[in-house]
């Protein structure tokens, strides 16, 4: 089994994807979605700041990002952390 360890300040996030079907069953495309740039954090390079952590909830910029594959076939990427701009949290009220 293999582990993918980011380095240089990145992180790794696992892509929210899912399959959006219309009430008359038409599927959207994920390009489509507005959940493209969201996703959970699966792994941090040891210089990132400790705010982020596995299992976070993140938001990160439309910038370029190195897409890996790996054995899960789940969708992941390496994202600068400075890419971050948003980290999802539960709260009672707003």
């Amino acid at each position: 089994m293999e582990k993918i360890q980011p380095l240089n300040n990145h992180v790794l996030v696992k892509v929210k994807e899912e399959e959006l079907k219309t009430d008359s069953g038409l599927i959207i495309p994920e390009v489509a979605g507005s959940d493209k740039n969201e996703g959970y954090v699966e792994a941090v390079a040891p210089d990132v700041p400790k705010e982020i952590s596995v299992g976070d909830k993140v938001i990160f910029k439309d910038n370029p990002a190195i897409e890996v594959g790996h054995e899960d076939k789940s969708r992941l990427l390496l994202v600068e952390y400075t890419n971050i701009v948003a980290k999802v949290v539960e709260v009672e009220k707003i």
